[in-house]
């Protein structure tokens, strides 16, 4: 025996390693040090701690085990509730921990675990997970994934898949994934399809490729999911129009991917529906994209077509959970086989964190009066509210008032959607923004509804365009609501009220994708809207009950069709003594979970977790005090929902924009007075006998200098990382000249770490 500890590599190496080869695991069996998540997105390029997994073991392409190794000194169940929660997370049931010399099996499913002697071999763990139809389901799990490029299935999206195979396998003829928008559903139903033509499986059992229909119901979905099954380029047919009338009035059946929106094939008034032109068992599988939007509603058109498909396996997607809105959904696919929520999302770095601006003003609630002017319609109530507003009347000042508040938010080129109540809004919403903006671009700010054609589509297409800034602010009414993959928008904002959670997180969603150097996004809300967001099993605990907005009142719920003519809307012009204005702005910090938070609450919070990180006031300086572990010190309160931005908003909440951070930390920790940078840099530039250990006078400037900028931008300009760019703005000329005063590099580094250790003594 060594005469030395072995660490957890050693263990891995001299026990478990060879203890698995044993069992029969091969290489290509085993993903080593396998990340599961990306870490949750911080401000300034920053990760959260990230999720990985020791060993993880796969047998004909599925995830059967998970083992969680520690050295061999240590206990071997100390790593349970890790490896526990990695199970939860990845849906694997037999976990293992061991510290090499003993080994545990947990079953997730049974609750219980036991201690074995040697590990499973791949073919006994995979029928001990696999179930029934074990040899049906490694036939359509067997395929490897299509991964052409840099696009590689993430855990979830390969959980997902798995499962709906797997529930193909033993014969289920109706399933349902349900994936936060933003999370990869046409890139999960590709590689379903994709396996599924590879092992050449069809409902009438033939060795031949299953002949697939994909449904949406705008033609923008239709075309993405087209691009997304690209691959199989030479095997896709759109159904249209033009298809069918290119083939002299005959539906295409010559391939095997088959793409078409319900209203092209459905039936409609004095037009049979072209569906069943085809034969009710033509397709082997049926994918219904976006199908919360009503597709399975007894009385729809998208009910009509999956009746009549019914031999076909159905496959819905949808990017909500369970609700009132879409229950007639859930109720026709069954509950999910599968399910991956927005904080999941965020929380694993997948999806974009966000910050939610809820804007309050003046002209929240209208009551007209004689100095007030009618221009358009006939007032027919006393009171006016949000609900109201751009619906049944139209207050040109309150419009302007918003499209101000936009622009003053936004930073200039931050790609934005604005969502209005109906056309005519977004049209109002547009030419006032052209009216405020400073950016000359014609092109800046564009409606894109469907009124706009041609037109709108070719916008459309250029804000898609990550490398493209114009257009940067697009309004829309419904257009944009699903499903259109647009990375790279900053802000969200909400013009009109919503009466549906369902409509509201595919809003949302417009915001989530993930962009290099997108650290979050926010949504800017004018109407109360974001009260949808409080949905504790899909975004994280509910906050308590929240007050009704400004202009009260019930939401309206989703609207029908129209009946009768159209109402003219009343248009009024306010009276000059009125003001119109922002009122009130509130950022609702957010913790990890999603949780939107008071500021009393987000403080309380704060002061619980604190105690986790220093125990008392000298600790605190010490870490402080130094750029490395300062660094290290916002990184944990990062990962703990706490992170630059809105540590930067707590300081607003205690009028503390003078002091810096750790002032704040240390009231709320100790009830320490806190003092404004301008105080500590003037008591700092008293310590003589710190500055005069400097020989070069150009060196005790230098360090002057490094004050004077903390005094004005706060602890960023005493990062580790700052200090070259500090030497050239102080006309040092390079590094090795600014070395060269301090009497080397490391003199220089040393410089720059002591006088942050003086500066924080008060």
């Amino acid at each position: 025996m060594p005469d030395y500890e072995l660490t957890e590599a050693d263990t891995r190496a001299t026990h478990i390693d060879p203890a698995l080869q044993v069992a029969g695991w091969e290489s290509r069996n085993i993903r080593r040090e396998y990340h599961v998540t990306a870490g949750r997105i911080l401000p300034g390029g920053e990760r959260g701690k990230s999720f990985k997994v020791d060993y993880l073991l796969i047998q004909n392409n599925l995830n059967v085990g998970i083992i969680e190794a520690k050295k061999e000194s240590e206990h071997p169940t100390t790593g349970l509730e890790q490896v526990k929660a990695y199970g939860k997370l990845m849906g694997v049931d037999l976990l293992y921990t061991t510290n090499g010399v003993k080994l545990y099996e947990f079953s997730l499913s049974k609750g219980a675990g036991r201690y074995i002697t040697h590990y499973p071999s791949p073919v006994e763990l995979y029928e001990r997970v696999a179930g029934s139809n074990q040899e049906e389901k490694k036939k359509l799990l067997e395929p490897q994934f299509q991964t052409t490029g840099e696009k590689i299935p993430r855990y979830y999206q390969e959980t997902a898949i798995n499962k709906a195979l797997t529930c193909i396998a033993e014969g289920q003829e109706r399933i349902l994934l349900a994936l936060a928008t933003g999370t990869g559903k046409t890139f999960i139903a590709f590689q379903i399809v994709h396996k599924l033509f590879q092992s050449r499986w069809n409902r009438k059992g033939e060795q031949q490729r299953p002949k697939v229909l994909f449904l949406a119901d705008r033609n923008i979905l239709a075309d993405q999911a087209i691009n997304e099954f690209n691959f199989y380029e030479k095997d896709i047919v759109k159904i249209n129009g033009d298809e069918i009338r290119r083939r002299g009035g005959r539906v295409p059946t010559n391939a095997n991917m088959f793409f078409a929106i319900y209203q092209a094939i459905a039936e409609r008034e004095n037009i049979g529906g072209r569906y069943k032109d085809y034969p009710p068992d033509f397709f082997d599988l049926v994918i219904v994209d976006e199908c919360h939007r009503g597709s399975a509603k007894e009385e729809g058109s998208w009910r009509e077509i999956l009746n009549y498909f019914k031999p076909a396996v159905q496959l819905g997607l949808t990017a909500t959970p369970k609700r009132k809105d879409n229950v007639d959904t859930y109720d026709y696919f069954g509950e999910p086989v599968y399910e991956y929520s927005l904080s999941q999302g965020i929380n694993d770095g997948f999806l974009s964190p966000y910050r939610v601006l809820r804007v309050q003003s003046s002209i929240d609630e209208l009551v007209l009066t004689k100095n007030d002017t009618i221009i358009v319609g006939d007032p027919a109530k006393p009171i006016y509210k949000i609900p109201d507003f751009n619906r049944i009347i139209i207050i040109p000042e309150r419009i302007e008032m918003v499209a101000k508040e936009i622009l003053g938010w936004i930073n200039t080129f931050d790609k934005t959607i604005i969502f209005c109540v109906d056309q005519e809004h977004a049209l109002r919403m547009r030419d006032i923004i052209n009216e405020l903006k400073e950016v000359q671009d014609p092109d800046y700010c564009v409606r894109i509804t469907s009124d706009e054609g041609a037109f709108g589509k070719q916008h459309l297409e250029n804000f898609q365009n990550n490398d493209k800034t114009i257009p940067t602010i697009v309004t829309t009414s419904q257009l944009l609501t699903t499903g259109v993959d647009i990375r790279n928008v900053r802000n969200i904002v909400l013009a009109k009220t919503i009466g549906s959670m369902v409509e509201f997180k595919q809003i949302v969603g417009r915001g989530t994708r993930v962009f290099d150097g997108k650290d979050s996004f926010t949504i800017m809300d004018f109407t109360g809207a974001t009260e949808h967001f409080y949905d504790p099993e899909w975004d994280g605990p509910a906050e308590e009950p929240q007050p009704p907005p400004a202009g009260g009142g019930k939401r309206p719920g989703p609207r029908r069709g129209r009946r009768g003519p159209r109402k003219v809307k009343v248009e009024v012009q306010l009276s000059k003594d009125r003001r119109v204005e922002v009122t009130n702005v509130e950022i609702r910090l957010l913790d990890e979970t999603g949780k939107p938070l008071t500021a009393q609450q987000f403080t309380e919070k704060l002061q619980d977790i604190l105690p986790e990180l220093y125990q008392n006031e000298a600790e605190l300086r010490q870490l402080w005090s130094h750029p490395d572990r300062r660094e290290e010190l916002l990184k944990a309160l990062a990962a703990k929902g706490f992170d630059k931005e809105q540590l930067a908003t707590l300081v607003g909440i205690f009028d503390a924009e003078d002091s810096d951070v750790y002032d704040v930390l240390a009231f709320l920790s100790f009830e320490r007075q806190m003092i404004t940078r301008d105080e500590r840099v003037t008591e700092m530039g008293k310590q003589d006998v710190f500055f005069n250990a400097f020989e070069q006078k150009p060196a005790r400037n230098f360090l002057h200098f490094i004050l004077q900028r903390y005094r004005m931008d706060g602890i960023s300009e005493l990062r580790r990382d700052r200090l070259s760019e500090l030497i050239r703005l102080g006309n040092l000329g390079t590094t090795r000249d600014a070395s060269a005063l301090f009497g080397g590099t490391k003199q220089l580094l040393g410089a720059f770490y002591d006088l942050q250790e003086n500066l924080y003594q008060r």
